[in-house]
């Protein structure tokens, strides 16, 4: 049983920054992050494998680095460059699939997330 805690969210002007966190419990293959915007579908961001391979979406174009601290327990986003197109919840999935770097489609279990908000 995975237990999954987001922070770090918030109202930032367009080209500001922030770095979202997820504290994790339990070992998972891979952590990737998704969003969500109003109206929209959950879509993926983000994914790191345990060994700390990544693979990004194409919209996030360099903006965004995911990360974990060495013991596997936080995972990060940072978010950099943002755009009112990025406004979402954020939230972190884990996944024990297969594939689970590169498709985002295997993950099925996702955090309650953390609000992004980016104003022009």
């Amino acid at each position: 049983h995975v237990q999954l805690v987001e922070s770090g969210g918030g109202s930032v002007q367009a080209g500001d920054s922030l770095k979202l966190s997820c504290a994790v419990s339990g070992d998972t293959f891979c952590m990737g992050w998704f969003r969500q915007a109003p109206g929209k579908e959950r879509e993926g961001v983000a994914a790191i494998s345990n060994g700390g391979t990544t693979n990004y979406a194409d919209f996030v174009k360099g903006r965004f680095t995911i990360s974990q601290d060495s013991t596997g327990n936080t995972l990060y986003l940072q978010l950099t460059g943002l755009e009112p197109e990025d406004t979402a919840i954020y939230s972190c999935a884990p996944s024990w699939s297969m594939g689970c770097l590169y498709d985002f489609s295997v993950y099925n279990i996702w955090g309650q997330g953390t609000q992004v908000t980016v104003s022009s």
